[in-house]
């Protein structure tokens, strides 16, 4: 039996180092098989692509374990983990090779599995940042070693915290690797419908144009719809002294060495005028993106597919749809670009008492980018004049080109407690590019972002708030899902700007219902009752 079970331990450890297990399996890595001998014994193993459970694929792994005359067999059907927030690093990005620590601070819940990659080069230090007492609720699995480089345990003081354990030495997430991002988004380009893989261009004359498509989602009487526009041009904008805000992005990973670089964030956008008449804009019903993916004779569940060379706007005008975006199907986006965020997003149906989607809910949205996923900053379209360097200035007229509104119409003139100048302005009157997004700010979404971190644009460092808020200095953004990040996103300044965070995990992403086969984590664990062992022939 313990032979057996060495043979597993070895197929696991292997599938861990491989950077995307079908990949592997389809193209025959050494590894697939193997043995081990023992003083008294010796074991064979073999790994192979079993099924697939909707659409998350699972794997067998065949141990034979034999001393003597007697030989044992372990059986197991394995998966892929899924945490509810991933991250490579517990850092954010403060400069173009400068990172400083996150922390979770006194009084934090943390209501999702936890996981931290190894950084490798600090054995000494905690790569998890602790102030006062936060709360992690569930598990949280550590890629690092618990003891220093001397033996000393650096985790003694703080083991009390983690009500729902903790785990040491696990294998990393592959969010920071390159190329395992770039074989999950081939499969999912190559496997999604012709017409709704998007390459959009930026025909608008603004400042550094930014070329994508905008996903409105709505439901129709009783149909999930995604109106969609490709070509939209979004106008770029950034602070270039690096002490303004967090706006950073993933320039370029080295030896596990990150650079980064000061990305233009989004500050309104435009569409072709004929862009109805050219076919640019069409609504159609979220099942029409719907496609199964095929590994040999085992199809997955159907689901749905969108890919963007480029990148992608979630959001529009609430008056267009009498609400919040609303997903209706199940269904995956993928941009090699960014994804911004541009109003809340609900999936529908049933939620429980707690504001998650109940567990018999069949709707889901996945969200991938080879960028980042950040929430906009509505202010930034809304006033004529550039205060400071603070915002680009209210949309001109661009020829051929019709500007487009994001998240809600302000009532009345004012400031409308924009970031630390709140209240500040009083009288004006109403225009079409005074926006702002709700509050709370509402994500229901599987996030994975392989440049950088999740969180909300123009963010300021200074002295005074940056974003355009609904109200006060501060909102509240809710996350009902996952989130896989290639580094820590800064979300908010706690008392200045920005959001607080209440991020909770979505448990029916370990069933398999997202489309798309985008998950990134580096452990594999039974799947419920995929164990088995016995002696061959009982």
């Amino acid at each position: 039996m313990l032979a057996a079970e060495a043979g597993y331990e070895k197929a696991i450890f292997w599938m861990s180092q491989q950077k995307d297990m079908l990949s592997a399996l389809a193209e025959g890595v050494p590894g697939t098989s193997g043995s081990l001998s023992f003083p008294d014994g010796y074991c064979d193993y073999q790994i192979d692509f079993y099924t697939l459970i909707n659409a998350r694929p699972s794997y067998r792994i065949l141990s034979n374990g034999h001393s003597g005359l007697f030989t044992r067999t372990v059986d197991v059907l394995v998966v892929q983990a899924i945490s509810g927030w991933d991250m490579g690093i517990c850092r954010i990005p403060i400069g173009t090779n400068e990172t400083d620590e996150v922390y979770f601070a006194d009084g934090e819940v943390i209501d999702m599995p936890l996981h931290i990659n190894d950084r490798e080069d600090y054995p000494d230090e905690r790569d998890i940042y602790i102030q006062g007492n936060p709360s992690f609720l569930r598990n949280v699995a550590m890629g690092e070693s618990r003891n220093t480089s001397g033996g000393f345990d650096k985790y003694a003081s703080v083991m009390d915290l983690f009500d729902g354990g903790i785990n040491f030495e696990q294998p990393d997430s592959k969010i920071t690797d390159e190329t395992s991002v770039q074989d999950k988004v081939d499969r999912f380009k190559n496997s999604t419908k012709l017409q709704y893989c998007f390459k959009p261009k930026d025909h608008a004359h603004v400042d550094h144009p930014q070329a994508a498509v905008q996903l409105e989602f709505f439901v129709d009487d009783g149909t999930g719809k995604v109106r969609i526009t490709n070509d939209c041009t979004v106008l770029g904008y950034r602070r270039d002294k690096d002490s303004k805000t967090y706006d950073f992005m993933i320039k370029s990973i080295d030896d596990e060495t990150m650079k980064f670089d000061r990305y233009y964030i989004y500050g309104y956008h435009y569409m072709p005028e004929d862009a109805e008449e050219d076919g640019q804009r069409f609504t159609i019903d979220v099942d029409d993106t719907y496609v199964t993916q095929s590994f040999g004779s085992i199809e997955s569940e159907p689901g749905g597919q969108i890919y963007v060379n480029g990148n992608v706007i979630i959001g529009g005008d609430k008056t267009d749809h009498n609400g919040d975006q609303l997903v209706k199907g199940k269904i995956t986006v993928v941009a090699t670009g960014n994804i911004w965020v541009a109003d809340s997003i609900l999936v529908d149906g049933a939620h429980d008492s707690d504001g998650l989607p109940s567990q018999d809910n069949p709707n889901v949205l996945g969200l991938v980018a080879q960028g980042v996923i950040k929430v906009v900053d509505p202010g930034m379209s809304s006033y004529s004049y550039d205060y400071t360097n603070k915002y680009p200035g209210e949309p001109d007229d661009v020829s051929n080109h019709e500007y487009v509104p994001i998240g809600r119409e302000e009532s009345g003139g004012g400031w409308g407690g924009w970031g630390g100048w709140g209240g500040w302005g009083g009288g004006g009157s109403s225009s079409d590019n005074d926006r702002y997004l709700p509050d709370p700010m509402i994500v229901e979404a599987a996030m994975t972002l392989a440049g950088g971190g999740w969180g909300a644009e123009n963010v300021a460092r200074g002295q005074y708030g940056g974003r355009k808020e609904d109200g006060g200095n501060q909102d509240d953004l809710v996350v009902h899902g996952t989130i896989t990040e290639a580094i820590r996103g800064v979300v908010g300044v706690i008392n200045r700007d920005g959001y607080l965070k209440h991020y909770y995990f979505d448990e029916r992403l370990l069933e398999g219902i997202l489309p798309g086969d985008m998950w990134l984590g580096g452990k594999f664990i039974p799947a419920p009752a995929g164990w088995r062992d016995y002696r061959p022939g009982s």
